[in-house]
């Protein structure tokens, strides 16, 4: 009865390779028509959507919750983060307000412009901002500065500069300085002289000068926020933007007017280079593998008119199969868009067994036709079962929540069938018009035949032996790691990520916060003090964070300096003196350094002498150095005077008169409100990251931002992992036992399976290739890719074929593996780094399925119930 049932399927699948060679242009001409009209929609409607956090169902509640927050403040996912880092605090402002003003006139780029570290609102409050000792010892130093501040505000130039010094000189001489206090001052200018001298970039900082103190990355660091019109109908949609932003800056020149570079990340700029990093080298990799995958067909099947068949037959089904993707999912992901690779992969293989049994049945004297029908009959079984059972490994991940991967399952498991389906019907309809030559030769390796002996004659030791290395190896599961972090799945080398992660050390810049959405103020701060008593976190920041504490003794000691200060503020600056005065200028402050220096040995005498030297240098030197050396010193000068004098124009602020703009960033128009956390510890530490998100979800369930991400992702990608996995399983093994309706057959393809899974996670841990969010898919998908190869061999075994290693059987598999692993391969080689560890796991896995199909399984098997003699091919007839 088996039997009966058995020679049902091969006897339809020979009808319908007989109806395709029967009329075979009429076969051609249709799916010409399809892949071509297939083809034109693909083109018209590809799209890759890069953005990761979409590789996740919308339907969790977590990812909701991410929506639902994106919708209340839509600008902080389609924006441009401009970094601006300069050598001085002064020049990177100066940078940024420049850039800032260029862009805020390109209306018809960008939709809106501004300064979060900066604008008339910090300008004017930002003592506000310290401590009250902090304010009141600012002020005390700038007014004990008063008359040096007012002389170089009435001369920001050489002559203002020499009464400073001479003023300060003054100042040693009557006690009230020392000479060693002095030091550091000397050796600034004389730092930034001697950069000009050597003709390098030269930087001077009042800031630092004032702070006595050297600035750190963030003191010399400005950011701009930038809200671009997106054009969606572009693969890079900020693409437009992003080079308006670069133009600006290159217009600007803050190169060489400020010495600052200019570095963009924040979504839109990190989204764009995600899809140029996937398409980078694309081409040239897809070209080469299409090369390598040409070759390796011509030593499996020695006919060009095979190879142009089996190569238009998988263009026909590419082009069907991503018509179908497009149609179904809308745009591909950064992991459904491997469906291309795995189609030609794992649809050369159908077409390689076909291919191989047609020339073997050639060999034993089959005419054309009959050859076609009869290697349609003899691998149409295993052929059917197999894409089958890969299409279920493929569909397994359809109900998950791991959308990425579950749309990947849809097109490719889609895929697997078009590819079945052309393999039995365009695939011989080509033939039938090349007519390939007949065979010479037998397709078999027949120099395998003692290893074929050595395994049947050794099986147990062969059996035992590989199960002793699985089981040996089993320790090294617990090694196993997974990375939860999906910016490790992006490159670190672009600029927007390697931005991200520079941003990232420094816990202010918030890279690596939590947001959560409340409904009014009032619960924002309730939220806000149950955080703050979190050894977790770091800083909780609210609106009414921006309304600064003990304003009335802050403003109180702004309102007494101003008289003192406001004087030498205010003062007009003189006329430009001629280059001849700034010469006399500069040789009469090296002559007072030199005079208080004279016979003395002290630090602050060796730093008086060394500034006298660079100033005697600067006489004698060309105007133009001269100006550059003015130029470094008081530009700075002038920008921190002008925010000296905003800075006592301070007034109360409150939540009501914050700016709009300001406001906008944190409250929606209804009302509800955002609380941010910032985490303590190493930001860039995993595990940091997951307990932080624990601790803040326990106080606000609804919390959401990267480290949530991080935590509920991996949670629901292991979820998804196991189901899938799970149901692939049964799913095969359903379809197995349906057709082998032997439960110990079941087994003997289901375990030389596992052991190949196992094995390659065994490997992972060896090699140090971590599991990641793109290179999972690679171990249900094994079930689906390894079960074709174990049902090939199942299947000859039952019909009683031995010596299954030197059959063409082998060949078949061995070539179509090649294929398969030189299309994973070209993964491997991408820049991307999760396309990247997709490949070569994918490969890793292909490796490891074909040693257990190859010398596992017929070991495991042993003789079949029903020999036939070596060698011999036969299939399910």
């Amino acid at each position: 009865m088996d039997s009966q049932k058995a020679s049902v399927l091969p006897g339809i699948i020979g009808k319908i390779v007989q109806g395709s060679i029967r009329f075979p242009w009429l076969t051609i001409l249709l799916f010409c028509l399809i892949s071509a009209v297939s083809g034109i929609y693909a083109v018209r409607n590809f799209a890759i959507n890069t953005d990761i956090s979409n590789l996740i169902s919308p339907e969790l509640d977590w990812r909701k919750r991410e929506i639902a927050f994106e919708k209340a403040f839509p600008s902080r996912s389609e924006s441009i983060l401009a970094v601006v880092d300069a050598p001085t605090p002064e020049l990177a402002a100066l940078a940024a307000d420049a850039l800032t003003e260029k862009l805020k006139g390109q209306s018809g780029i960008f939709n809106a412009v501004r300064r979060p570290d900066g604008g008339e609102f910090f300008e004017k409050n930002g003592l506000l901002f310290m401590p009250v000792e902090k304010v009141g010892e600012t002020l005390g130093l700038l007014q004990a500065a008063g008359p040096f501040i007012g002389t170089l505000g009435r001369n920001p130039n050489w002559q203002g500069l020499a009464q400073a010094t001479q003023m300060s000189l003054i100042g040693v001489r009557g006690g009230r300085l020392t000479l060693d206090g002095m030091t550091p001052i000397f050796d600034r200018f004389s730092n930034t002289f001697e950069q000009i001298a050597a003709n390098q970039p030269a930087s001077f900082s009042w800031q630092e000068l004032l702070n006595n103190a050297k600035s750190q990355p963030g003191d010399t660091r400005r950011f701009i926020d930038i809200w671009p019109k997106l054009d969606f109908s572009a693969l890079e949609p900020g693409r437009a933007a992003t080079d308006a932003v670069r133009k600006a800056a290159a217009d600007v020149d803050i190169a060489s007017n400020y010495q600052a570079r200019l570095r963009l990340t924040g979504p839109v700029p990190i989204s764009d280079e995600e899809f140029a990093t996937v398409k980078e080298g694309a081409l040239v990799n897809g070209i080469g593998t299409v090369i390598i995958v040409l070759f390796i067909l011509w030593f499996a099947l020695k006919s060009a008119r095979i190879i142009a068949s089996v190569f238009i037959a998988l263009t026909a089904g590419l082009a069907i199969t991503a018509a179908l993707g497009f149609a179904l999912v809308g745009s591909l992901n950064l992991i459904s868009v491997a469906f291309f690779v795995l189609f030609v992969g794992l649809g050369v293989d159908f077409c390689i067994q076909y291919s191989v049994r047609y020339r073997d049945e050639r060999y034993h004297g089959d005419t054309l036709k009959d050859a076609l029908v009869d290697a349609a009959k003899g691998v149409g079984g295993p052929l059917t079962l197999a894409a089958a059972a890969t299409a279920a490994g493929f569909l397994a991940f359809l109900p998950t929540n791991y959308q990425g991967v579950s749309e990947l399952g849809l097109i490719a498991g889609l895929g697997m069938i078009i590819a079945y389906a052309v393999t039995i019907t365009l695939l011989p309809a080509l033939l039938a018009i090349v007519n390939p030559p007949g065979e010479k030769e037998p397709l078999g390796y027949a120099f395998l035949a003692p290893v074929d002996r050595f395994v049947e004659r050794y099986r147990i030791a062969v059996v035992a032996g590989t199960l002793g290395v699985a089981i040996l190896g089993a320790p090294l599961l617990y090694f196993l790691r997974f990375d939860f972090n999906p910016l490790n799945l992006r490159s670190p080398t672009v600029e927007s990520i390697a931005t991200y992660l520079d941003l990232r050390k420094d816990p202010n810049t918030g890279a690596s916060s939590i947001n959560i959405l409340v409904p009014n103020a009032k619960d924002a701060q309730a939220v806000a003090a149950k955080l703050r008593g979190l050894p977790e976190v770091a800083r909780v920041m609210t609106l009414e964070s921006f309304v600064p504490e003990d304003q009335e003794a802050k403003l109180g000691l702004i309102k007494q300096a101003i008289p003192a200060l406001r004087p030498n503020l205010n003062v007009k600056p003189g006329p430009t003196p001629s280059d001849a005065d700034s010469i006399a200028a500069i040789k009469q402050t090296s002559e007072a350094l030199k005079g208080i220096a004279e016979g003395k040995t002290e630090p602050g005498a060796v730093a008086a002498q060394r500034l006298a030297k660079q100033l005697d240098a600067l006489a004698t030197d060309s105007t133009a150095r001269r100006a550059a050396a003015e130029k470094a010193v008081t530009m700075p000068l002038n920008f921190k005077l002008a925010e000296l004098r905003n800075l006592l124009q301070a007034q109360p602020v409150t939540a009501a008169n914050l700016p709009d703009d300001l406001k906008q960033t944190w409250t929606t128009a209804d009302g509800q409100t955002r609380v941010e956390v910032f985490p303590s510890g190493d930001p860039n530490d995993n595990e940091t990251l997951r307990t932080f998100a624990q601790k803040v979800l326990e106080v606000a369930p609804n919390a959401i931002g990267g480290p949530i991400s991080i935590l509920k992702s991996g949670d629901t990608i292991i979820v998804a992992f196991i189901q899938a996995g799970a149901l692939a399983l049964f799913s095969i093994s359903i379809l197995l036992w349906i057709v082998l309706r032997r439960f110990g057959d079941v087994l003997l393809t289901i375990v030389p399976l596992l052991l190949a899974g196992v094995i390659t996670m065994e490997i992972c841990v060896l090699i140090g290739l971590p599991l990641n969010f793109a290179n999972i898919i690679a171990l249900p998908l094994l079930l689906g890719i390894g079960v074709a190869f174990k049902i090939y061999y199942i299947m000859a075994w039952r019909s009683g074929q031995t010596g299954l290693l030197q059959s063409s059987l082998t060949r078949a598999v061995f070539f179509s593996s090649l294929t398969t692993a030189t299309a994973f391969g070209s993964l491997w080689l991408s820049s991307h780094p999760g396309t990247s560890s997709m490949g070569k796991l994918l490969a890793l896995s292909l490796v490891t399925t074909l040693a257990a199909a190859v010398l596992f399984q017929p070991a495991l098997m042993g003789r079949p119930r029903n020999g036939t003699k070596p060698g011999t091919d036969a299939g399910v007839k």
